[in-house]
Formats: structure tokens, C-alpha cells, sequence
């Protein structure tokens, strides 16, 4: 990841001479990089810890594809060690890159393009240098085959200019903004001779393991159950500074269980190393408490600053049912928070109220301002809570919530008849909640009684983690439990979340199907802010639009990682402002 940083050759020529852009090793978003050129590593790591060891990992489901590029199939946990990026992301800044393939970056005053200087000392695994020609390839195969976020941004590059053998420069065309050349610095480097060698086919799922350039290579895998990564002993890229203190085991491995279950069984059997929790009954009560006693196991509550995942129940609005702003306020108005975090939650969590819980990107009170210059001219298509106070869940009356949420029904079309809610032709309004993991069917089964007291048959269906993909990219649900991740600089994903283009696109992350002008504006808007001020007042606009929109009922978060793992792992005493990165843990001396 990289810097920007503007001078003029002396400062007497200063007014005479235009405006230069200098290489530099690091590029933030907003401001200064937090690490001056010279630093030696990134302060939530260990320099000086020791490398050996294994670690063993686990994910639920299956894998049947090593390509990194395309979307389609099941990509194997763990890619990211085969292949690096031209510059890398520091976890204790919104977003900050650093020199990695790519050792210095120069960048246009208005971002209108960005030129790499490869380190001529960045080698594939095979030994061959990375040249600005495998860059080119790279950045042509994501464009045409990759997911729908890369091939939008690297579309906006007009031209490609390979200046020599480690030199590269992409200039943007017409719809760039200013995140659009950060996006460009985390691509992935991949080696060209490799993917277009005789029998490759850089468009279809593979097994066979890949070059990369990374830390890792793949040593062995059984698709589907196993993939083993080994530590690359002459890797070109150990010292860097973004690096060291990362990748110090030997082995780091993947085995992969059915379901989370038999996972949290394998973990207490001591299959396996690390296990990041995300069901507090789970932390509370089926961990093994006689090891934890005993410190052969370690349970932390590792607290954060970066916006919680936004868990939600999400409605579908290319049903016709969810058209109309009123059910889907009423459907969200039943849902019990009070009651269901203090039963199945024990009391530990919070109702997220926010695309951005748990961080400053949230906004409290009325508007700004500043975010009522950016809301006013929508004013005739918002709903007039948007100007108001922000969004917060209902009280805790339940009876009351019922209340008025029958009163917004009816006002919608719709009538409680015979024990059945139906519309003006007498159709029942029914739901299919489609889930992905039996661990979110507790608290869904609980709002599925309470949409039955008000005459709504509602069912719960929960299929294996391949049809829910697929069906997920088709948007083919009534409703899903899942989730949008969020960082502290949003930027260019908020269309394909929320965009209107983005509705119809399959594979986008429009869940919803939304399809709002304010939403387009403000969530394009974000990219294009020049000053941290601005990106979070207008952060704090769409936010409010958002979830005055209804679009989904917001779950729960807890501001913490819940990670449990064997005694003889350590990891740095400072944890970044995203949470742990696992890529710095490190096993004890002499373990």
C-alpha cells in the first residue's frame, strides 16, 4: 500500500513550476500514511518472532477451485498466501497501502492515474522475475473473468502503459473517483506464462495448484476435505517491511467439516488450532472449560474499532410483497430485540443500528448540516424519518410493536383474515427465510412464531453452503440471513451493495434489490471525497437513507472477536483497529 505525496523541486520554483508527484513507499486514502518511508514493520506485528510450526485451520463446506480470478465454484480457504498484491493493506489504518510487489507508486494529483515501480527483486516461485507484463495480464484477466466490483473499477482504466520491464501505468477514463487507484494497487500479481501455457484455461475452476509468488505454496490437497500450504523458504519478499513479523509458520493447513458442529466438535478433540466463535451460546456453554481452566486452551474477547458485520434478515424487493416501505417497516418492527438477546444472546450482545455499528462511521442524533445539503434535494422520495433523528430498533413493548405493525399493514393492503394475512385479492402473504447455517436457525425460528401470531406463514429453510450461493447470486429468496462487511473507509462496494445497477447484476451484493436515486448518489459520492470529514458526513447520509429504507431487519453484534485457541500459539501484544490478523501469530519458543 502506498503513499501519495506532492512537491515542487525547490520552494523558490514553487510558484513557477506545475505540480510533480513524487514515488513514495505508501499511499493513504485520506492523509498521510501512519509509517514514514524507512519504517522497518507494521507495530501490531512481532519482528522478532519465532518462525516454525504448524497451523491448523478449519472452514465448514467444501472446495473445488484453486483459481483466484474467477468467481464461479468454491475457492479453497488460504489463496491469499499462494499470491501477492502490488502493495498491501496496514490493519491499524482505514486504509493505507504499502510497497509490496510494487515498491513505490506514483500517483496523479487527481488520481486521474496511477504508475508501479516493481522491485526488480519480486520473483514467482518458479524464480522468474514479475514484470509489468505480468501485471498487464493480471489486471486484463480480472477485468474480463473476475467478480463484478474488479471488472466495474478496472473498466474505468482507459489506457495500459507498460513503460518498461518494471514500470507500469494505468490511466483512468471517464466515472473514476478517487478510490479507484487504491483498488487498482490491491490487485493480485499472476504469472502470465503460467496461466497461458498449453492446457490452462484461466476461465474454468481448477484443482491443479497454481503458481503464485507468495509466502506459501500449496503442498498438498484432497478437494474438498484438505489443503496444506508451505512456507516458501527462499520467498523474495520475507524482509520487506510489510512482512516481517507475518508468515512464521512452516505449514498452515485447511481441513474442512460438513458443518459447524462437527467443527466445534473437532476443535474440543483437538483437530485443529485456532476457532474463531461467532454463536455466544456456543462460547458460553460448549467449550471445553476443565482445558480452559487448565490453559491448555485460551478464550479472548478480543475487542475492535472496525464497523461490526451487518448481520441482517434481508428482504427481497424484487418481490412484490416487499415493494411497499410499510410491510417491510412492519416486519422489522416485530422483531424482538430485548427478548431474544437476553434469551438466546445472554444479554451480551447490542442490536446493530447502524450499516456501521461499532464505529465512528455511525451516525447519532439529527442530521448535520452538512448531511442535510446532501439529503434535500431527495426530499420528496425519502421517508421524512430521514431527517430526523437516526434510526434506532423498536422498544421494548412487543405487544406495542404488534400494534402498530398491523396498523402499517392494513395501511399497505393488507388484512388479518381468517387467521391468514392477505392481500386485497385474498392472497396469504408467505415467506421462505433461506439460511446458509444452522447456527443462525434459533433466532429465526423465534421471528418466524412472532410472524405467525400476526397471521404470516412464514418458513424457515436452510440448505448447504453450494445451493445458497446459488441462489444467493441468482436472488432467488424471499428473505436470507447474511451479512455485508463494512471498513472504515467505504468506498466503491457501497454501489455494488446498494446501487440500482447493482440490483439486477447476478453475483453483486445487492441483496435487497435496492433501487433508490438518493442511495446511488450518496453511495457514489463516497469514493469521490477528497478529506476524511467529508467521507463521514457523507457516510452518515447514506447510513440514514439505508436504514430508514427498511431494506432489512439488522441482528446483532458484540464490538468483540470471539477467538479460542491452543496454548501454545501466541500472537502480538497489540491488536490493530480491524481486530487480530491471524497472518502475525506466531507459535511459543520451544512449542
Amino acid at each position: 500500500m502506498k503513499l501519495q505525496a506532492f512537491a515542487v523541486c525547490a520552494f523558490l520554483c514553487a510558484a513557477l513550476l506545475p505540480q510533480q508527484v513524487v514515488a513514495d513507499h505508501a499511499f493513504a486514502m485520506h492523509g498521510a500514511p501512519l509509517y514514514p518511508e524507512g519504517y522497518t514493520h507494521f507495530d501490531y506485528a512481532s519482528p522478532g518472532a519465532p518462525k516454525g510450526g504448524v497451523l491448523r485451520l478449519s472452514k465448514t463446506g467444501t472446495f473445488n477451485n484453486l483459481n483466484p480470478v474467477i468467481i464461479t465454484g468454491n475457492k479453497a480457504e488460504g489463496l491469499e498466501l499462494l499470491f501477492e498484491p502490488l502493495m498491501r493493506r496496514a490493519w491499524n489504518e482505514p486504509f493505507t497501502m504499502y510497497g509490496l510487489i510494487a515498491e513505490s507508486v506514483d500517483v496523479a494529483p487527481d488520481r486521474s492515474w496511477v504508475e508501479f515501480h516493481l522491485n526488480p527483486a519480486a520473483r514467482f516461485h518458479d524464480g522468474t522475475p514479475i514484470t509489468a507484463e505480468d501485471v498487464k495480464f493480471s489486471f486484463d484477466m480480472f477485468r474480463e473473468h473476475g467478480h463484478p466490483v474488479r471488472r466495474r473499477v478496472y473498466g474505468l482504466v482507459d489506457k495500459v502503459d507498460i513503460q518498461n520491464p518494471h514500470t507500469i501505468r494505468f490511466e483512468f477514463g471517464e466515472g473514476y473517483d478517487r478510490e479507484s487507484v487504491m483498488i487498482v494497487m490491491l490487485m493480485q500479481v499472476l504469472p502470465q506464462k503460467y496461466w497461458t501455457a498449453e492446457g490452462r484455461d484461466i476461465t474454468k475452476t481448477t484443482v491443479t495448484p497454481p503458481m503464485g509468488s507468495g509466502p506459501y505454496k500449496i503442498e498438498k490437497l484432497e478437494p474438498g476435505r484438505e489443503i496444506v500450504y508451505s512456507r516458501v523458504q527462499d520467498y523474495w519478499a520475507k524482509d520487506l517491511p510489510v512482512n516481517r513479523g507475518h508468515y512464521n509458520f512452516d505449514t498452515v493447513s485447511y481441513t474442512y467439516f460438513r458443518d459447524d458442529g462437527v467443527a466445534l466438535e473437532a476443535f474440543g478433540a483437538g483437530e485443529y488450532d485456532i476457532r474463531h466463535e461467532y454463536n455466544i451460546g456456543k462460547w458460553r456453554t460448549a467449550y471445553n472449560e476443565d482445558a480452559v481452566k487448565a490453559g491448555k486452551t485460551i478464550k479472548e474477547n478480543i475487542v475492535h474499532g472496525r464497523p461490526e458485520w451487518l448481520r441482517a434478515l434481508i428482504f427481497n424487493t424484487r418481490r412484490s410483497m416487499f415493494h411497499d416501505i410499510r410491510v417491510r417497516r412492519a416486519l422489522g418492527m416485530v422483531f424482538n430485540y430485548a427478548w431474544l438477546n437476553k434469551t438466546i444472546y445472554y444479554g451480551a450482545y447490542k442490536p446493530l443500528d447502524s450499516s456501521f455499528s461499532n464505529s465512528y462511521l455511525k451516525p447519532e442524533g439529527t442530521p448535520s448540516s452538512e448531511e442535510l445539503a446532501l439529503l434535500k434535494p431527495f426530499a420528496d422520495t425519502l421517508p421524512p424519518e430521514v431527517f430526523g433523528p437516526a434510526w434506532a430498533p423498536p422498544g421494548d413493548d412487543a405487544r406495542e410493536n404488534r400494534r402498530a405493525a398491523v396498523v402499517l399493514l392494513k395501511d399497505a393492503g393488507w388484512q388479518y383474515k381468517d387467521g391468514q394475512l392477505v392481500d386485497a385479492k385474498g392472497a396469504p402473504m408467505t415467506i421462505e427465510i433461506l439460511l446458509d447455517s444452522p447456527n443462525d436457525e434459533k433466532i429465526v425460528l423465534e421471528y418466524v412464531r412472532t410472524l405467525k401470531k400476526m397471521g404470516i406463514a412464514a418458513r424457515v429453510r436452510t440448505v448447504d453452503s453450494a445451493q445458497f450461493t446459488g441462489r444467493l447470486q441468482d436472488f432467488d429468496y424471499d428473505m436470507i440471513a447474511y451479512k455485508w462487511i463494512n471498513s472504515l473507509s467505504p468506498g466503491a462496494e457501497q454501489l455494488n451493495y446498494w446501487g440500482s445497477a447493482a440490483a439486477d447484476m447476478p453475483g453483486s451484493r445487492n441483496y435487497p434489490g435496492v433501487k433508490n436515486p438518493a442511495i446511488d448518489a450518496l453511495a457514489a459520492s463516497i469514493a469521490q471525497s477528497e478529506t476524511r470529514e467529508e467521507l463521514i458526513t457523507r457516510v452518515h447520509a447514506l447510513d440514514r437513507v439505508l436504514m430508514w429504507g427498511h431494506y432489512f431487519v439488522p441482528l446483532f453484534y458484540s464490538g468483540k472477536d470471539m477467538v479460542a485457541y491452543t496454548a501454545e500459539l501466541e500472537r502480538p501484544a497489540k491488536t490493530p483497529v480491524y481486530g487480530t490478523v491471524l497472518e502475525t501469530w506466531y507459535k511459543k519458543a520451544g512449542k
